[in-house]
């Protein structure tokens, strides 16, 4: 039986990780949303008004998701970590109880409005209702990130008492929020969550033009997708290596980890791919020679911390798989950009929907955001370790003094179960609102119905 530490860490990865499919999708669709009804009232286009009820209800499906699974999260900080929670309980509850006051009350409130207030209230009041809800999401995501960047570097606070006892006190509000990481984390954060959205929309309707079928609706779908994708394809770029600069500065053992580089103090190399070898502490692989130097001081010459500089009780344990998923992270970045501006050349061309072979790809695409965003949090995350607050309370020392690895495993058990069922419930609902289309309220503004099967033979492969 693995121990109560390892569990507990299991456990909570599971449950976020899983958690963290849902709000980056509603903060991403959300964007789009604005975007259709803007162009709805801008043009008076009823493929506008038509596109956006449809996936204002699959809004509504990942938002009712996304809740269900984040409560959980909340009571496992009292059963499993109950230390940690004491210790920062007066900056950790002061962030969510802002992100529940002020963001998840103003998305839920406008969220009715956006549902049931076409035909009830003006088109103006609707818009503002969309907008609401869009910005109450990502008010919700600057909470929780802020909440999340002051465990990876911590300001603003005191400690008080000692031992078990110690606590984190805020002694500076504003420097709390304004943490040396928050910023840059949470433009990281938000950017992937309007690729996960976007990349969403331009799934479906890659899949209704390959179909056949809601010609002119998947059309308008996909352009407003590809345009907020393409945006934050290429602003990952940026936020990507602003976050880069933010750990070489204050967690050098985990920028080590996600490039393996462990001599004392020596130029580093940045690597393509590889492996690290962690017994024999030697990384081998396709690497640019000190590009790693070059990205964090702007020069291939200029030494960088490595991890046998750092003690090894402070060191990140699993250094190969913070390597791995960092490296598959940024791989799957940049086929995104690749993917958005290929698209974005064959519009201007006007032959986008013509490739068969791309309208496939953007279909499966819909998976890279999500697994970036996933391959990310897990390399912050355990590139922390051993610190569940760096530098200041160790994860070993944060767990509930009372909870056995049996009743650890008996809820993970039971959390896998009931989370597999409501994935299986997600997918039902999903597929059934996407092959119910959208509500094609003037026939004149679609053709699809007439759409034939031999003018799709006749779409180039």
């Amino acid at each position: 039986m693995p121990s109560v530490e390892i569990l507990s860490r299991i456990q909570f990865a599971f449950t976020i990780a899983f958690h963290y499919i849902y709000p980056p999708l509603s903060i991403g669709l959300g964007v789009c949303l604005v975007i259709m009804e803007g162009l709805y009232l801008k043009t008076g286009l009823p493929v506008y008004r038509d596109i956006t009820r449809f996936w204002i209800k699959i809004f509504a499906l990942i938002f009712g998701l996304g809740v269900a699974t984040g409560i959980v999260m909340e009571f496992e900080f009292g059963t499993n970590w109950a230390t940690y929670s004491h210790y920062v309980g007066d900056i950790f509850g002061s962030a969510l109880a802002a992100e529940g006051i002020f963001a998840f009350a103003l998305e839920s409130g406008f969220l009715g409005v956006l549902l049931f207030g076409w035909n009830r209230v003006s088109k103006g009041v609707h818009f503002f209702s969309t907008i609401m809800v869009a910005f109450g999401s990502i008010f919700s995501a600057i909470w929780i990130v802020i909440a999340n960047s002051w465990q990876q570097t911590p300001a603003g606070y005191r400690i008080e008492g000692h031992d078990l006892g110690a606590r984190a006190v805020i002694t500076d509000f504003w420097a709390m929020v304004n943490n040396p990481s928050s910023i840059d984390r949470l433009s990281h954060v938000l950017v992937g969550a309007f690729l996960a959205g976007s990349f969403l929309v331009m799934s479906v309707g890659a899949w209704y033009i390959l179909k056949g079928k809601y010609i002119k609706h998947s059309q308008a779908m996909f352009k407003v997708g590809l345009s907020v994708a393409v945006i934050a394809a290429l602003l990952q770029l940026f936020t990507g290596h602003r976050s880069a600069e933010y750990v070489s500065k204050y967690q050098p053992a985990k920028l080590a980890a996600m490039e393996g580089h462990y001599d004392s103090l020596a130029v580093a190399d940045m690597y393509i791919m590889g492996w690290v070898n962690t017994k024999e502490e030697k990384t081998t692989g396709i690497k640019i020679p000190g590009g790693l130097s070059f990205l964090t001081h702007g020069s291939f010459s200029e030494p960088v911390q490595g991890l046998r500089s750092i003690p090894k009780e402070d060191r990140p344990t699993a250094v190969n798989f913070v390597f791995q998923t960092y490296h598959l992270m940024v791989a799957i970045g940049i086929t995104l950009i690749a993917l958005t501006l290929t698209a974005v050349v064959l519009l201007w061309k006007k032959q986008l929907f013509n490739h068969r072979w791309l309208m496939w790809i953007f279909v499966w695409a819909v998976l890279l955001p999500q697994i970036a965003n996933q391959l990310g949090w897990y390399a912050a995350e355990v590139g922390r370790q051993p610190w569940v607050v760096y530098g200041l309370l160790r994860t070993s020392d944060a767990l509930s003094k009372k909870v056995t690895a049996d009743q650890v495993m008996f809820s993970l058990i039971l959390f896998t179960l009931v989370y597999m069922l409501l994935f299986v419930l997600f997918i039902f609902l999903l597929n059934r609102k996407i092959s119910h289309g959208p509500d094609i309220t003037d026939e004149d503004e679609d053709d699809s119905e007439h759409f034939s099967k031999r003018n799709i033979a006749n779409i180039p492969a």
